[in-house]
């Protein structure tokens, strides 16, 4: 055997790098209004950076959300803060 040959088993190809699978918007995650810390919000809009629902969905509003029903998630762990809460839902769907 040469030594320009490929060993056994090792073969040539062209190596495939998976794409990753990037949310524009288009999923069911993405049909819901979450509950975010109000300053949170009112930073997003200034500054553009991304809030965290209480779901723990990320991602920089810029929907109406009166448009789309409350996401489950966020309004069963709303729900269980119970009238302490710390501020992190209510009416500050987003």
């Amino acid at each position: 055997m040469s030594t320009l040959e490929p060993e056994r088993g090792t073969g040539t190809g062209t190596l495939v790098e998976p794409t990753p699978q990037v949310s524009h918007g288009d999923g069911d995650h993405e049909r819901f209004a979450h509950y975010v810390q109000k300053d949170k919000i009112m930073a997003s809009a200034l500054d553009g950076t991304p809030v965290v629902a209480l779901c723990g969905k990320v991602w920089v509003p810029g929907r109406d959300p009166k448009k789309y029903p409350v996401c489950p998630m966020c309004k069963e762990i709303f729900e269980s803060m119970g009238s302490g809460g710390d501020d992190k839902g209510g009416d500050n769907k987003k």
